[in-house]
């Protein structure tokens, strides 16, 4: 199996031990349904994957959230952009990476059982998860974290069983992309362009989105957004976003063990630097200083 060529500065990822998989493909719930590996990788400068079909003993699904990459399959190869995902086949070989002038944000799992082909059906192109009023982004890769911190708090029966669970999930959300975006909009009345703006700052609050990104997204201009933006909220769409990514950050510390330079690329700062001074100009005390006192 190919190597990464150096690390990637904020990256993250569980590999299960092959006795604890070898449970799971015995036991009733897991052999239905288990990942293998799981992990993030910000800004993946380098990456780079080849195996043979004897080498791809699980399906591998990819999530990039920013820039660009490709994989290739049996010899096609495909480009990938922000937004998209795709699911690597079982026993096909296959290669991928990273676009090297604009290298991928990407989320990533591999993951096995006899359900596994049911999720991965016709995914094997890249596939696109827009930011929309119900596209419900944030809400998905929430889920993510709760099966990262899951396994990376042990392989106890318990944890395994909600892993899987949450898989499920997971890739449903995926599978059925608009019974899962309408599922909790059903009874909700349209909102207006403010409303629209934050569901899309909140829905990218991994991503660096421009002002003028966000007026595009509501149809107007960036001088007309920006007044009525202020006059309902009383603060600056940017000056909002950043609120927004700070309070996702306060999420972090206070209940995960991530780093804070996993932090700072989990909401779209490239510096951890720059974030900690953000962040302490927010908050009036420095991310580690935020961890450690005492709430509630």
């Amino acid at each position: 199996m190919a190597r990464l060529k150096s690390g990637f500065l904020g990256e993250r990822a569980i590999v299960l031990p092959k006795p604890i998989i070898d449970e799971l493909k015995n036991d009733a719930l897991g052999s239905l349904l288990h990942i293998t590996d799981i992990g993030f990788y910000p800004k993946a400068n380098y990456h780079f994957r080849k195996r043979s079909k004897e080498e791809v003993m699980q399906y591998i699904l990819i999530y990039c959230i920013e820039c660009n990459g490709w994989f290739e399959i049996e010899g096609i190869r495909q480009k990938v952009s922000s937004e998209q995902f795709f699911i690597l086949p079982k026993g096909k070989a296959h290669s991928y990476g990273c676009n090297s002038s604009n290298p991928w944000t990407i989320y990533w799992l591999h993951f096995d059982g006899e359900k596994a082909g049911f999720f991965s059906e016709d995914l094997d192109k890249p596939t696109m998860v827009s930011p929309q009023k119900n596209s419900r982004i944030e809400d998905r890769l929430q889920l993510f974290e709760e099966i990262f911190a899951t396994l990376k708090n042990g392989y106890s029966k318990n944890n395994l069983d909600y892993s899987i669970s949450a898989l499920f999930h997971f890739l449903g959300s995926l599978k059925f992309l608009g019974s899962y975006r309408e599922s909790i909009f059903t009874n909700q009345t349209p909102n207006d362009k403010t409303d629209d703006a934050i569901h899309f700052m909140r829905e990218n609050i991994h991503k660096r989105i421009t002002l003028n990104e966000i007026a595009n997204h509501v149809g107007s201009s960036t001088s007309h957004f920006s007044t009525l933006f202020r006059n309902k909220t009383g603060f600056s769409p940017l000056n909002y976003l950043t609120q927004l990514k700070i309070q996702h950050a306060c999420h972090f510390l206070d209940f995960s063990d991530l780093k804070i330079n996993q932090i700072s690329m989990s909401i779209g700062f490239e510096d951890p630097f720059y974030f900690s001074r953000i962040f302490t100009k927010t908050m009036g005390m420095s991310p580690s200083e935020y961890r450690i006192k005492k709430k509630g």
